[in-house]
């Protein structure tokens, strides 16, 4: 969480949002972290909300991820009774319908026992293959819930989340942006996309909807950055 959220925090901090983050899906202290089950991690993030309720003795929660942070509180609100403790989910490059991995999925089940060893190595990156179980079950009926609001902010220099267009959701209370319909100039890729002043514009934008103002759009280049943030209301 301080390596993804050190643009992003004092950024909301310095708005008047009471900020919160956490690690999840590994070892307490250990650097590698989200690679556990993922609906095991989504508890372990609604156990996490309810403490912030607790602090701040808010009604509700706005949610900031990335990557698998922005996919996995879907999980949270749609089947852990989430709907009714979270305002809004902000996903950057989220994996909602997940990833081929630039095919590396696909190759892997054209191996027997490949794919399979990958999850044990990784349950929550096998999981975010395109076309698992998981993400059967997660998208399954509809991607979103009645209540929360949705907001996907996806780069299409995404070489994570592939193709980039998995990232968006499809529902009434959704909102999808592509920054590069806003920015020409910014080739921002993944990993980069929580450091991006464009992308963090829009996450503001998207928590505070009345006093929205337009991105700047300057170049950006691919940079090196990742998590799940939390804004209690």
């Amino acid at each position: 969480m301080t390596e993804s959220w050190q643009a992003l925090a004092p950024l909301l901090a310095n708005g008047g949002y009471c900020v919160f983050a956490l690690d999840y899906g590994g070892a307490p202290g250990d650097r590698v972290q989200a690679t556990g089950d993922i609906p095991t991690s989504a508890a372990q993030f609604g156990a996490f909300v309810d403490r912030v309720l607790g602090a701040t003795g808010a009604s509700k929660v706005d949610v900031v991820g990335h990557s698998q942070g922005g996919m996995m509180p879907r999980w949270y609100i749609k089947f852990l009774g989430g709907q009714q403790t979270v305002h809004a989910l902000v996903g950057l490059a989220p994996s909602n319908h997940g990833t081929t991995f630039n095919g590396i999925a696909t190759l892997a089940r054209m191996f027997p026992g490949i794919s399979s060893s990958f999850g044990d190595l990784c349950r929550a990156c096998e999981q975010q293959f395109v076309g698992s179980t998981f993400l059967q079950t997660l998208n399954g009926g509809g991607d979103t819930v009645p209540g929360p609001i949705y907001t996907v902010i996806e780069t299409k220099y995404d070489t994570v989340v592939t193709p980039y267009q998995s990232a968006f959701l499809s529902g009434p209370n959704v909102t999808n942006i592509t920054l590069q319909d806003q920015c020409a100039l910014d080739l921002v890729d993944h990993v980069g996309i929580i450091y991006d002043a464009i992308a963090l514009r829009d996450v503001v934008n998207a928590l505070d909807p009345s006093h929205a103002t337009r991105p700047p759009c300057r170049p950006v280049l691919p940079a090196l950055g990742g998590g799940a943030a939390l804004g209690a209301r």
